[in-house]
Formats: structure tokens, sequence, C-alpha cells
């Protein structure tokens, strides 16, 4: 709250303090207009580059002189106060842009003005190169993991603000791209495959009857449930090796070219044979996706791009499988 008004602004009475609407308030005793006193309000722009690094400046003057903190200061008469971030992000940093939406309102206490509220806005670069002006002797992106102590607790609440609104955006955006790049052990779906390598034995399960009954399987009514078991969970460990080791010292190939052979030698018809390995990879996406894992978008991204390896890898067993046939002799070593 301002202090040190005197006097009235319209008549020129003297003030003096009376209770009104329950706080104390500056009233003129000629005219009896009230002087209401209201938080000074002020404006900030967060701006990303496009490495996830945060736009500082540092600032000039007092207060917290020589500290690093976001563009900021206060509106003025004639713009609106997402315009007032913007202006101040021009002046101080160098740099047009354009408002991508309000992070945090926070009041603040000063010393040197009274009572603040400081509104910050997240905002994309448009134009300009970054410059230090006005109230900023520099300007400098820092790592978000490398952060400087910031001279508002403000700014220090939006930056917050802001890493939570974008947190399940660029993890998955980390994750496909590392999806893509082929990199193991970095993505999202790394915990669904661990829940599939800990619920092996019940896939198995629920696959053996599944194939036991299903119309497109009925040669495997006649074959014995141990072996099929025991190859069902053997399928299921090497996609969950395929996937940590990135197909390093991959043994799956062998595995399901052994598996065709021996499926041949059952008179296993091939269509069948594809059909109950299809029918695993779908019994082993049913398990990941169950208990609610669609609830938020980063968790359905989660179960998509397990999806997506489970295709990968179930692609190239139905080719082994497929060779295991065409090629009968061949014996797992």
């Amino acid at each position: 709250m301002q202090t040190g008004a005197r006097y009235c602004i319209r008549c020129g009475g003297r003030l003096e303090r009376r209770p009104i609407e329950g706080r104390s308030r500056l009233v003129c005793v000629a005219c009896g207009d009230i002087l209401y006193q209201n938080p000074l309000p002020v404006a900030s722009a967060l701006v990303l580059s496009e490495r996830r690094e945060l736009l500082l400046v540092r600032r000039r003057q007092e207060p917290q002189k020589g500290m690093w903190c976001l563009p900021i200061g206060f509106a003025e008469l004639g713009e609106t106060i997402a315009e007032a971030a913007l202006r101040e992000l021009r002046e101080e940093a160098g740099l047009e842009g354009r408002i991508l939406g309000l992070l945090d309102t926070d009041s603040y206490r000063s010393d040197f003005y009274g009572d603040l509220l400081i509104v910050t806005f997240e905002v994309a670069k448009t134009g300009g190169s970054e410059r230090a002006g006005d109230d900023a002797d520099d300007v400098r992106y820092f790592p978000l993991d490398a952060i400087p102590p910031l001279a508002f607790e403000a700014n220090e609440k939006a930056l917050a603000a802001c890493l939570a609104r974008h947190r399940d955006e660029w993890a998955i955006g980390d994750s496909f791209r590392d999806l893509q790049a082929g990199r193991p052990g970095v993505l999202l779906s790394d915990a669904l495959v661990r829940s599939v390598e800990a619920e092996a034995e019940l896939i198995a399960e629920a696959w053996l009857s599944v194939i036991r009954t299903h119309r497109s399987t009925p040669a495997y009514r006649r074959l014995r449930e141990g072996p099929l078991r025991e190859h069902a969970q053997g399928a299921i460990r090497r996609f969950t090796h395929w996937i940590g080791d990135e197909g390093a010292g991959d043994s799956s190939g062998a595995f399901f070219r052994a598996a065709g052979a021996e499926r041949r030698a059952q008179d296993v018809p091939l269509d069948q044979a594809l059909s109950a390995l299809s029918l695993l990879r779908k019994q082993i996406f049913l398990s990941a996706r169950a208990g609610g894992v669609w609830a938020k978008p980063l968790e359905a991204y989660r179960v998509l791009e397990l999806d997506r390896r489970i295709l990968l890898f179930f692609d190239r067993a139905m080719v082994h499988l497929a060779r295991g046939y065409a090629d009968p002799s061949f014996r797992e070593r």
C-alpha cells in the first residue's frame, strides 16, 4: 500500500485516516472523498529458446541490482498488462514477442514501491536480437538445470508454473524422438515394458486360454499346454530383452525360426501359427494398457508408444516364424 499522501487530489483538503469498509482508509475532511490505494501492476515475460533455455536479464538498478530476473516492469496508462509484458521484453532484452498464455499472478510487498501485483506471461520470441537495455545490463539464456538465483519470488513461481505446463508435452516429445532414433532405456513406455516382464506368466496363461478356443487357431487345441506356455513366456522375455538391448545379442530370430520349424513338424498350418503369434502380441498390449492408463495424454502416449514397439518386434517375429516353416531343418543353437 502506498503511503505519504497528505492532501485530497480532488479539492486539496487534508486527509485523515478513518475506519471505512473494514479498513483504515484516507478520507478528505473537506469533501469526504476516499483515497483508495491499490497495488501497482507489474508485467513480466518468460521466454524459452528452442533448446528450452530461459531468457534472463541482469538488473542494472535497485531493487536487487546485479541479480538475474525475467524481463519485468510497471504497466503504463493506455496499455494492457499483456502489452506491458511485450514492451518490457522489447526494452530490456531487445526482442519482439507473442503472448502464449498467462503463467502466474503474485502479490509482492516492495520496500521501494509498496504493494505490487506481478503478472507473468509465457511469450514466444518472434523477432529482434538479444541485447540488454533499459534497466538491464546483460541478457542471457540459461539451461533449465542451471538457473541462477532469481531476483523475485514471483519469477520463480512463474518458472515453476511454466515447467508444470510443459512437463508432459516435453516428455512425450523427447520420448518420441528417442524412439525414432532407436535410443534404448529412455522412453516413456519403458515402465510398461517392465510391467510386461513382471506379468509374463499371467500373460502367457491368458494367451493359452485364448488360443485353445479361438476359431483361428484350432490346431493348438491338440498341442500340450506346458510347451506352449513355456514358448509364450520365452517370446515375452525375448521381446523385453530386445527392447532393453536395442537388438544387441538378439536371439529372437533364431527362437522364432525354431518355433516355426516345430509348428510345421506338428502339422500346424502357417496361418494358424501366425494367428497365435498375433494373439500373443494382442495379449501383451492388453496387459500393458490395463489399469486406467488412458486417463492423461502422457499415459495414453505411453501405451501407444509401447504398441508401436510391440508391432516392430512381432513383425520381425512373424517373418522369422515363416522362415522356420520354409526351412524345417532349422534347429535353434
